[in-house]
């Protein structure tokens, strides 16, 4: 039987959830966080577009530092209605997500872009979630906050976290809310 050498895998990412998550399926990669700016998009595109070119954009920006391997770029965003909902500036932002979130459905949007280096390949695409949230009273979105788990978080919760207490059910893949949708992400790799 030949040996079969798997390909090296580069996270550009700084998420320590996304690199839990590769972890907790036995994956071996290296991390090499992008160090992209990322642009303000106007409400003309959508929330689809939006994470697939930040996702590519934080590819390429670390596959332009590599010979070999593959790249693995991500970029989650919360959609309420048209609007999208990136990570809060501060607390009182924060609060604000939260207000409007409550009692309402909303999507979680990860754009997920593969470049192989050698091979000048990639593939770039999306997977959503619907995530319902209970009703939410103004004590607990403070202590929320207030702890300072939100604030690193697109849409200002997480659902790995304190914040699973907010949710009463969701739609679609669960890894996709935390970061990374596992199983399309496999998926990819495998035909990659």
């Amino acid at each position: 039987m030949p040996n079969i050498k798997s390909p090296r895998l580069i996270l550009a990412s700084s998420s320590p959830r996304r690199a839990d998550l590769l972890s907790q399926i036995g994956l071996t990669f290296e991390i090499y966080p992008s160090d992209i700016e990322e642009p303000s998009f106007n409400g003309s595109l959508s929330p689809k577009s939006v994470t697939e070119q930040l996702a590519f954009m934080k590819a390429k920006s670390v596959a332009e530092r590599y010979t070999e391997g593959v790249i693995i770029g991500a970029d989650t965003l919360v959609a309420l209605d048209d609007e999208l909902l990136g990570k809060p500036e501060n607390p009182k932002h924060a609060r604000s997500i939260l207000k409007k979130l409550s009692g309402k459905k909303h999507k979680v949007v990860t754009g997920v872009c593969l470049i192989n280096v050698e091979h000048n390949k990639k593939i770039t695409w999306n997977e959503v979630t619907k995530v319902y949230f209970r009703e939410l009273n103004p004590l607990e979105i403070e202590e929320y906050v207030n702890c300072g788990e939100p604030m690193d978080k697109a849409g200002a919760y997480g659902i790995q976290g304190r914040g699973a207490a907010f949710v009463n059910r969701i739609e679609g893949c669960y890894f996709n809310v935390v970061g990374l949708p596992l199983a399309s992400l496999i998926e990819q790799l495998s035909d990659f």
